[in-house]
């Protein structure tokens, strides 16, 4: 089981990533009540569905905007002084609908221009949170470390929902922001514990060039663009969220609609407890490919079922399989593109794996709309299994992708063995 068991020893070979770490595992879990705040204190106010989805579309454009610009600051400044100075700006976000919370009639308005400002916020930080993790652990322990993240955000996603609603029905909203503002607080003390993280020699300016040298990098890797496409296809074609509300009532069992939403977390989180063979496993390519094809088999065999059970079950595997695949893409992402780049690089990154769920939410919808809900869950998954079969055939670099032997991985850790050569030097 040893072989198995998620590898927690970056947290203890580590201090800076052991700060970090601690420090998302506990802002996250306030950020997700602040999260579970904003649509239930709109629910409150207006009473409107439509007000409540406004909060999701105003969302899109600063998210793409700020995540791509986001990435250029975050290959030309110090990475830890970028993500301290957007998590004291999240801060002061929340301390703003903490006081719009004790007007009187709270104003709907503040609640819509700062959901815009978590976005500009989370863009601007995504970038540098996922560019710094190679600054902080060895070439080899990348996996490990990828995976310890992942498990804070799933604790945080579990946890913090559950514990903000606990909060708003025994005291108030505002009590929630109070908590979120207490958790960033304990956060900016253990980020203000880590060491710099400077940008590289070979940075360059934020500008518009920067930002399509890292376009063109990107375009310029089969194996690397693979990972964008092939989950892009995946969530288009075969992502069902948006249809889970109206499944339960179809299989009549209304009281079962949060088990939907958290069985492809609970999938997840079993393949990040599992994780610890991860580091090993060489053939990232092969290992991403299967798991989307994974994912879209059992997608498509919960909708040809009539039982919550087996629907259940389905949506778990469907979440285990996704994880696999997010486990292996950020190993790449993390092992083969130069420090120089990686800030630009995970902008791009942020927009592959935020844009593909929101559009194949709306496919589902659209063609359950049009035929049935079956059919549209079903034919999502039978699509995706098809087109990330035919992607793999025709991308072999990816396919053919090995840690051991890609030239990108290797030349990676020469040039991070080098660095630290310098560095004791």
């Amino acid at each position: 089981m040893s072989k198995f068991a998620i590898d927690i020893s970056p947290l203890k070979k580590y201090p800076d990533f052991r700060n970090l770490w601690t420090a998302g595992l506990i802002s996250y879990l306030g950020s997700m009540i602040t999260y579970v705040a904003l649509p239930f204190q709109l629910k409150e106010i207006t009473h409107s569905y439509v007000a409540v989805g406004i909060l999701g579309i105003i969302e899109i454009v600063p998210l793409i905007i700020f995540g791509l610009y986001g990435g250029v600051l975050a290959d030309a400044v110090d990475r830890k002084k970028m993500i301290w100075a957007t998590e004291a700006g999240a801060l002061i976000i929340v301390a703003i609908l903490l006081t719009n919370s004790y007007l009187p009639e709270p104003r709907t308005i503040v609640i819509y221009i700062c959901a815009a400002l978590f976005a500009v916020v989370d863009g601007l930080q995504r970038p540098s949170m996922g560019a710094i993790l190679p600054r902080l652990v060895s070439h080899e322990d990348l996996p490990s470390a990828s995976n310890l993240l992942t498990l804070r955000w799933q604790f945080g996603f579990i946890v913090g929902p559950t514990l903000g609603g606990i909060i708003f029905s025994t005291f108030s909203i505002s009590s929630g922001y109070i908590f979120d503002i207490a958790t960033y607080l304990i956060s900016l003390l253990f980020l203000a514990r880590l060491n710099k993280i400077p940008p590289s020699h070979e940075a360059e300016k934020p500008s518009f060039k920067a930002l399509w040298e890292g376009v063109r990098y990107a375009f310029s890797r089969q194996d690397l663009l693979a990972t964008y496409i092939i989950d892009l296809a995946a969530m288009f074609f075969a992502m069902p969220n948006a249809l889970f509300p109206f499944w339960a009532d179809l299989l009549h069992a209304p009281w079962a609609l949060g088990m939907f939403y958290a069985a492809g977390v609970t999938g997840a989180i079993a393949v990040t407890l599992t994780s610890g063979w991860t580091k090993s496993y060489r053939f990232h390519g092969r290992a991403i490919i299967w798991a989307a094809i994974g994912w879209g088999a059992a997608i498509a065999l919960s909708g040809v079922t009539h039982s919550l059970i087996i629907v259940v079950i389905c949506l778990a595997i469907a979440g285990g399989s996704d994880q696999i695949s997010a486990l292996f893409r950020q190993t790449i992402w993390n092992q083969t593109i130069p420090d120089n780049l990686r800030g630009r690089l995970a902008g791009i990154e942020l927009l592959s794996y935020s844009v593909g769920p929101l559009a194949g939410q709306l496919r589902a919808a659209s063609i359950a709309a049009a035929t049935s809900l079956s059919f549209s869950v079903t034919s999502g998954g039978v699509i995706c299994v098809v087109v990330v079969g035919i992607l793999a055939i025709l991308m072999p670099d990816f396919r053919k992708y090995d840690a051991e032997t890609n030239k990108y991985a290797v030349q990676e850790r020469e040039n991070r063995k080098n660095r630290e050569n310098q560095d004791e030097n």
